[in-house]
């Protein structure tokens, strides 16, 4: 089944993977069967990637569950991205009325998480922040891989905040007429948890679900062992393993401005835009992994904590109880650092 909500090639994700090894050393298994227990894998696109479960149970009507889980992330699609033209949220963007309209369930259970972390974050997290995004050259509006202006920018910025977005009682409003919202750094992690959710109703407790490498992971595998996850080194061309970790029943996001970038005259330009200066980030930080029981939430988190670069991040994560683990750049290589509450997932 094909999805509309398409990323160009060299952004498939705002997001960067977090790869589990069970996930990425994925054979043609369907169903396998180890220590007595099957495990079966279900694939497919969605939201201009892939999708990748394993379930582990026994005589589970796979098919079944994978048209339900199918449905599921097509609604989702036609709720909330900003690549269908006529999906809920593009609505929205389209109108030019600040009158409150009434929305989907999902989209905003998606807007209130956005607006809540948002704030969590003192801005870091903007929804809004899309037109930026669009002008350097990263969003679905296509742009030249050119610096913008001044004037530009400023102008730009005046179409971006937060505080121009309302949702009451299941009202959204904007109090700008060209207000754009953009859930690409959160709308992947609530697709984790809307599918797990789904599962779950099914008497399914052993799994792991991963769509664009948002992941989350409850139970066992079908060997018994608990679910291993690897996190990528930062490098760009080419993929090896920083470190392993055992999130127990817990999602795992990263986020990660190491691939997705233009250079012009010297500079490189990464893809996460900082809100307050509506340009890409300029540190020395270049992964986070967040490790939340949802993973809409560490989705979020993730993005938020590398606008903020590296000592702000790991203050934030402390004050906030976020486990979170991540790698910045020196001029010796990597130094990786995790919060307190991170260690208890390290292997």
């Amino acid at each position: 089944m094909q999805y509309n909500f398409k990323l160009k090639r060299h952004l498939l994700a705002f997001k960067l993977v977090v790869v589990a090894f069970s996930a990425l050393m994925l054979s043609g298994c369907f169903p396998s069967n180890d220590l007595g227990r099957a495990e079966y894998l279900l694939q497919g696109h969605t939201m201009g990637t892939t999708y990748n479960i394993k379930l582990v149970g026994e005589n589970l009507d796979a098919e079944k569950i994978q048209q339900g889980i199918d449905a599921q992330l097509v609604l989702l699609n036609q709720e909330m991205s900003t690549y269908i033209k006529d999906s809920e949220l593009s609505t929205f963007n389209q109108s030019t009325s600040l009158a409150p309209i009434k929305v989907s369930v999902g989209l905003a259970r998606v807007i209130k998480e956005a607006i809540r972390l948002g704030r969590l974050s003192d801005g870091a997290l903007d929804v809004t922040v899309g037109p930026l995004v669009n002008l350097w050259g990263f969003g679905p509006e296509y742009r030249p891989e050119t610096v913008p202006s001044a004037e530009l920018l400023n102008a730009t910025k005046a179409r971006v905040g937060l505080n121009k977005l309302t949702l009451e009682n299941g009202m959204l409003s904007k109090s700008t007429p060209d207000l754009y919202v953009d859930l690409s750094t959160i709308a992947k992690g609530y697709g984790v948890d809307l599918v797990t959710e789904f599962i779950e109703e099914n008497g399914i407790n052993n799994y792991l679900v991963e769509i664009g490498g948002e992941m989350r992971v409850k139970g066992f595998k079908h060997t018994g062992e608990l679910w291993h996850v690897a996190i990528e080194k930062p490098l760009n061309g080419e993929r090896s393993i920083q470190q392993i970790i055992i999130p127990k029943d817990n999602a795992v996001a990263t986020s990660g401005d190491y691939r997705i970038y233009f250079e012009a005259d010297g500079q490189r330009f990464s893809h996460i835009i900082d809100p307050k200066n509506g340009k890409p980030i300029n540190h020395k930080l270049v992964s986070v992994t967040v490790i939340h029981p949802s993973s809409m939430t560490a989705d979020g988190l993730s993005t938020a904590m590398m606008v903020m670069g590296e000592e702000k991040a790991l203050a934030f994560a402390e004050a906030n109880g976020i486990a979170a683990y991540i790698i910045a750049k020196t001029d010796h290589g990597f130094v990786e650092q995790s919060t307190v509450k991170f260690m208890q997932y390290l292997k």
